[in-house]
């Protein structure tokens, strides 16, 4: 049964991060990339908190309950209106939010493509405390949790595991990890030492 529910929360997670279907939220942004064109136009660019994009030599495109696919074919057909056979990339800018066990926790922007593990190497990897049986996914006000050692199990990776605007990743440190540990000895060798004194100044 467990096993079915992770193969489902899994399944809602890749099904959820699919790049074309998603809205770019304010925070988040694209990037332009221009491969035969000399004006200065490729750089990235940040939706506004009126939920709009300002470009070079097109102004403003509304952003406002639209997905990412509507608002890359905009911004493709006009700049093929005003250049010959223009050849251009955009990209996503999703603003998503890591914390825990990794060593850079933060702030990065994915594109759209990497996964749960992409994110992980950008905020430095993982540390030696870090626990992959609890991960914490916030997404959309709902709180899943992901054992990440499960889905490795399964024969999936966290490659599989997608990740869309806003998301918050938390990843949760092993209890009995070595930094844990000395700190229980040594509560467990202050509480002896207070335990032995109060015995002694009661005798």
């Amino acid at each position: 049964m467990k096993s079915k529910l992770y193969l489902i929360f899994l399944l809602i997670i890749i099904s959820g991060s699919h790049q074309y279907a998603q809205r770019l939220l304010p925070g988040d942004g694209i990037r332009i990339l221009f491969y035969n064109i000399s004006d200065p136009i490729s750089g990235d660019y940040f939706v506004q908190k009126d939920e709009s994009l300002m470009l070079p030599y097109l102004g403003r495109i509304n952003t406002f309950d639209r997905n990412f696919d509507s608002v890359k074919t905009e911004i493709i057909s006009r700049y093929a209106s005003l250049y010959r056979n223009p050849v251009i990339t955009v990209l996503p800018l999703l603003k998503v939010n890591i914390l825990g066990e990794v060593r850079t926790p933060g702030y990065y922007y994915v594109t759209g493509i990497e996964k749960l593990s992409d994110l992980i190497a950008k905020a430095g990897g993982t540390t030696s405390d870090a626990d992959l049986e609890d991960i914490y996914i916030t997404r959309d006000d709902k709180k899943i949790e992901i054992n990440g050692q499960k889905i490795i199990e399964m024969g999936s990776k966290l490659d599989d595991i997608g990740l869309k605007s806003g998301d918050g990743i938390y990843i949760s440190r092993t209890w009995f990890s070595g930094n844990t540990s000395t700190i229980i000895i040594s509560a467990i060798a202050a509480l002896t030492t207070i335990v032995a004194a109060l015995i002694y100044t009661t005798r």
